[in-house]
């Protein structure tokens, strides 16, 4: 079992990531899921399973590969990866404020 963690490290000159639905970090786990750490404190888990293996998954198909799943990162607060796949911060937030985890409805 691998993990990563991705922190907001890369932030457009003058911008404040303040909002508390920011994701400062996020840490990789198994079975497509990520622990992540908001700007408020707020602490949860995202499973991007059902919505990877859905029956149309769209541009989350490329998540598939652990690989490239493995490389999420935080751009403006929000879990990003490279093909443009990205993830509502204040939706996720609000959900794992809720009930501690995500899992996105497919």
């Amino acid at each position: 079992m691998s993990t990563k963690t991705a922190n907001q490290e890369h932030c457009a000159s003058g911008v404040i990531a303040a909002a508390s639905w920011r994701i400062r970090s996020a840490t990789v786990l198994p079975d497509y899921r990520l622990s992540v750490t908001c700007n408020d404190g707020t602490t949860g888990l995202v499973d991007l399973s059902q919505l990877i293996f859905s029956e149309n998954p769209g541009i989350f198909d490329a998540l598939k590969d652990e690989q490239y799943f493995n490389q999420v990162r935080i751009e403006m607060g929000a879990l990003t990866w490279s093909n443009g796949a990205d993830l509502n911060p204040a939706w996720l937030h609000d959900e794992i404020e809720k009930n501690g985890t995500w899992c996105i409805p497919v």
